[in-house]
Formats: C-alpha cells, sequence, structure tokens
C-alpha cells in the first residue's frame, strides 16, 4: 500500500544491533574529545549497511535553526542503471505525502473554498447518505472510519487503483468502521478522497494543484506528484527489496502505486529543504494561523487525543515535543521528525523495503545532541 496502515510500527532489519549498539553512545553534546565518533561517523556507522555500489541507498537531511547542519547520500538510486543517490535524488515519499494533501486542504480552507466542517455529501453531492456525517476534519484526522480500499480491491486485479477509483470504492458502501469522530484508524482512503476534493474544489488535477500552489511557490521544482504516461520523475529513485540470497530486486511499484493522495509525491533532500522551512515556519506558504491546523492534535467525540493533527503525527520523544510522519510502500520507507522546541527537523528516504527498527529514531539522537550549531 501507499502509506503504512501502522506506521508506529518499526521495520525489522539485520541492522537492529548495530542500530540498538549506536543509541548507546552518549550524544555529541555531552562527550569528552575523542570519547566517541563525530557526527560524521555516527551517522555514517548507522547507515553501514546502505554504503556501496550493489545496494539501494538513503538519504539523511537535518535542520537546526534553519540550518541545514547535514546532508547526506549512501548508496544508489538505480542499481541497474549504476546510479548514485544524491541530494537531488527523487524518493517515493508513500504516507510522507499525507502532510501535502493536507496543506492544500488548507489552502482551500484560506481561500475560503470550504471548511473543515465540510462535509463529504456537500463536496460531493452523490455521495451516499453515510457521507453527511463525515468532515473534511475527520477525513484529515483519521477519524472517519471510511473502509479501507486496499481491503475492497479485487483479489488478483493487477489494475493500478487511481484516486477517482478510491472515491468510486468509497460510493459504493453504506457504512462506516464506527461512527465519524468516535475512534481513530488510519486510513488512506481518507487522503485518497481528499485529493478528489481538491480536483473538485479547484477545478484542477490533483498533481496540478500541488505544484502549482506549492512546489513551485517554495520553489521545488523536481517534486512531482507522479501519474505514470503523465509525468516524469527526474532523478528517479527506485524500489529495492532484498532477496534470500542477499541479491537487490526491484520492486518499484504496485496495484496501489498510482493513488496520490495518500502516498504519490516524489520528491528530494534538496526540494524537502525547501518544505520543511515552510513547515518551521520560515516561509510564508500559508497564513501562520491557518498552517498552525496542521499541528493541532484532534480529539475525538469523547475528548480522548489522536495524537495526529493535519498529515502528522503529535507526540513526545525523550521528554521532547515531536511532530513526525513515517511513510512505507513497496521498495520505499522514509521518516521526518520536527522537534519544535529544540527548532531541530531530521529526514530520511530511503529505496528499499526494510530499514533497521529504530534506525530513524537513532538518527534523530545524533542531532538532538549536537552541539548548537550557531
Amino acid at each position: 500500500m501507499n502509506g503504512a496502515a501502522r506506521p508506529d510500527a518499526r521495520w525489522p532489519s539485520r541492522a537492529l544491533l548495530l542500530v540498538a549498539s549506536l543509541m548507546l553512545v552518549p550524544a555529541c553534546g555531552t562527550r569528552r574529545e575523542g570519547a566517541v565518533p563525530d557526527l560524521e561517523t555516527r551517522i555514517a556507522t548507522l547507515l553501514a549497511d546502505y554504503q556501496g555500489t550493489d545496494r539501494p541507498g538513503a538519504c539523511v537531511l537535518a535542520r537546526s535553526r534553519g540550518d541545514v547542519v547535514y546532508e547526506r547520500c549512501f548508496g544508489m538510486a538505480d542499481l541497474e542503471a549504476g546510479q548514485a543517490a544524491a541530494p537531488v535524488t527523487n524518493f517515493r515519499l508513500a504516507s510522507l505525502t499525507k502532510q501535502f494533501t493536507a496543506t492544500a486542504i488548507l489552502s482551500l480552507v484560506q481561500a475560503g473554498r470550504l471548511e473543515t466542517s465540510t462535509t463529504l455529501r456537500q463536496v460531493f453531492p452523490d455521495f451516499p447518505p453515510y457521507g453527511e456525517a463525515i468532515t473534511i476534519h475527520h477525513l484529515l484526522t483519521h477519524t472517519s472510519g471510511l473502509i479501507d480500499y486496499e481491503d475492497l480491491m479485487p483479489e488478483n486485479d493487477t489494475t493500478q487503483i487511481t484516486d477517482a477509483g478510491v472515491l468510486a470504492l468509497m460510493m459504493a458502501q453504506d457504512s462506516t468502521y464506527f461512527p465519524p469522530g468516535s475512534e481513530f484508524r488510519y486510513s488512506n482512503s481518507a487522503y485518497a478522497v481528499l485529493a478528489m476534493a481538491v480536483e473538485r474544489l479547484s477545478g484542477r488535477s490533483f498533481g496540478t494543484y500541488l505544484k502549482e500552489t506549492i512546489f513551485d511557490p517554495l520553489g521545488m521544482m523536481g517534486t512531482v506528484a507522479h501519474e505514470e504516461g503523465l509525468t516524469v520523475v527526474p532523478n528517479r529513485a527506485y524500489g529495492y527489496s532484498e532477496q534470500d540470497d542477499g541479491s537487490w530486486r526491484r520492486t518499484d511499484q504496485s496495484t496501489t502505486s498510482a493513488v496520490l493522495g495518500d502516498g504519490g509525491i516524489y520528491t528530494s533532500l534538496t526540494d524537502m529543504n525547501r518544505w520543511l522551512a515552510a513547515v518551521e515556519g520560515r516561509d510564508t506558504l500559508l497564513a501562520p494561523e491557518i498552517f498552525a491546523r496542521a499541528f493541532e492534535e484532534a480529539t475525538l467525540t469523547d475528548g480522548r487525543g489522536t495524537g495526529y493533527g493535519y498529515g502528522w503525527y503529535l507526540d513526545a520523544y525523550r521528554g521532547r515535543r515531536r511532530w513526525r510522519h513515517s511513510g512505507s510502500t513497496v521498495g520505499f520507507r522514509n521518516e521526518v521528525q520536527r522537534f519544535p522546541d529544540e527548532d531541530l527537523t531530521v529526514l530520511f528516504l530511503s529505496n528499499r523495503n526494510e530499514i533497521a527498527t529504530g534506525l530513524a529514531d537513532a538518527i534523530a539522537d545524533v542531532f538532538l545532541g549536537t552541539p548548537d550549531a550557531s
């Protein structure tokens, strides 16, 4: 599927012991001279399994107080072509796409085209009656209860489904998993429907709307919501899965890879650096009071918090507030973590089907302990 249905699940691999051992190393900010490896060495050690010309790679970016303090890529973007991963390499974001989909919706809110209280039937008048109880807010916060589209796709069908196809599946249903707003259940269906809402309200394709409203204004010129046969991904990374004999097989597409709203964006460290500046409030993409809604925790009808805003998980890590999201699809594993109080953001992109358990947290630990770059 485009985004991990359970993004909190960590990705197991043979590198687990390596990550665990590195997490025991004291933070750089507290070390004595020569006591522990420096930042470059620590990151390189964590990503030892990604280095070389015979394996898919990964890229890491860290921003502290608005400055890039680390940017490096390892391994290969395209094994068959012998193309190494680089800051301009475009990886499929999978569920990291959801923060862009949410921002597209917020831009329509800012433009007065809808409210987060707008219902599905107000956007799609032909939607079944159960859509009267589902709001845009429910879709953004995974509290709509929409049926998972992956479970509705015909078995053994190799045809790729699109966002329009997901909407059609939802319109063929007559109920939800639970009353909207009463529970949290991660929903790729919801974000595919949100993409179609963007199309209906803007009169433009979802990919075009993203380009004109988010990518171009931020200077993300290599970023694309990819539609096979319609768009080209420059500097493209291809996804791979490791085989039993240690070789790598290209596993770049699945039957859900054509769905854009929940996971279809390709982008690079270079372009994500511009996006993360906006996330940090260093760009006026949207009015601050509108963009801030993405980082407000939703609550259920009984008052329980969901730990989720609009396209972002909101939690705590080692006593620090954190905004984060992971993304997993066939051949790609990614994670972004933002620590707003420390003004630190760390991004990890990779084009392989598994990463080490705890790797993203271990990478963040390195930078959380790095002395003030100023």
